[in-house]
């Protein structure tokens, strides 16, 4: 435990590369025998250990048997997932934002789903976190990003306002030295105006190293892109912070939508959030809408887009299709 504690302190400390200040924040795991056991088996078990430390954001988790019941599973679900992203099982549907004040559908949010050949469908819930812990989310999200951009091609408007197409970015996509360039040739590849486009990246994702966070957001703003706060209110920002970033659009987390109509009230948060964004001179879209009380509520509020059940599922591009024909929602 000493000896672990020592290297997670020495690997916390910053160090630079390229004249940028990075941070690290290590996990931990540790596996002790008292039987036998080979070596083998001792750095799988820490292995295991050091994952579930990940899962639970510890620095430091000693092996236990229960710990190894899971790794098959895992181990299977890795492998699934591999061939899942060589043989096209994933697919990305399409869920509207529509202008509160209008009806109109203005946005799409690209969203991954798994179609297992045996399991079914399986929830992004499992596989996204998974695909994040083994750094699958890197294939899998240019996956999402290409298919989505040629999707927003096909639905972009002769005249007036373009239909933009909303991706979602990992933390670990988001550090990729080479995102800008390699979002500039998807744009390239499909045909989509920069301005069609807009990423979203988690609160959690940009917080850390300010500098570098802030180098990268402009880095994709020269591009013309459009870029979004995803959570808003979950992750903890610094305003001060909040305020330097070249984002266009705060995303209003679907629990504190959901939290309007519930016992606690969670109206005067999302008032604070529609406020903030005013001020900022950002757009703002609640998700999680689900009852016509709450897209009135937002609406009232001042909230520019609303995102959810209330007004469409997540839905194939076939059938996403067929709702931009109609031009708006009922």
């Amino acid at each position: 435990s000493e000896v672990a504690k020592r290297i997670l302190r020495s690997l916390a400390l910053p160090f630079k590369i390229e004249g940028q200040e990075i941070f690290l924040s290590p996990s931990v795991g540790v596996s002790l025998s008292f039987e036998k056991a080979t070596p083998s088996d001792l750095v799988r078990q820490a292995g295991i250990a050091m994952y579930q430390a990940k899962r639970e954001v510890k620095e430091l988790l000693f092996f236990e048997s229960a710990m190894g019941e899971e790794a098959p599973e895992r181990l299977k679900l890795e492998s699934d997932m591999r061939r899942g992203i060589e043989q096209n099982e994933f697919m990305v549907y399409y869920q509207p934002k529509v202008d509160l004040q209008t009806g109109k559908i203005v946005s799409m949010e690209a969203l991954v789903r798994w179609q297992h050949p045996q399991r079914g469908f399986v929830s992004p819930a499992k596989f996204i976190p998974f695909a994040e812990e083994t750094g699958l989310i890197e294939p899998l999200g240019k996956i999402v990003l290409e298919t989505a951009c040629r999707e927003a091609v096909k639905w972009q408007p002769k005249t007036g306002e373009p239909i933009v197409m909303a991706v979602n970015l990992s933390a670990i996509q988001f550090r990729n030295p080479n995102l800008v360039e390699e979002v500039n040739d998807v744009l390239i590849r499909t045909g989509l105006p920069a301005h069609a486009l807009e990423l979203e990246i988690t609160e959690s994702a940009v917080l850390g190293d300010v500098n570098a966070t802030i180098a990268t957001l402009e880095e994709l703003k020269k591009l013309g892109i459009r870029l979004a706060i995803d959570d808003f209110g979950t992750g903890y920002s610094n305003l001060g912070h909040l305020r330097k970033f070249p984002v266009d659009v705060l995303k209003i987390d679907q629990s504190f939508v959901r939290g309007m109509t519930g016992a606690l009230d969670d109206t005067p948060i999302v008032e604070a959030v529609i406020s903030l964004a005013k001020a900022l001179e950002l757009h703002v879209v609640a998700e999680g809408v689900e009852t016509a009380q709450q897209m009135e509520q937002l609406k009232g509020l001042g909230c520019d887009l609303g995102q959810g059940y209330y007004f469409a599922k997540p839905s194939s591009s076939q059938v996403i299709s067929e709702m931009l024909k109609q031009k708006e929602l009922s």
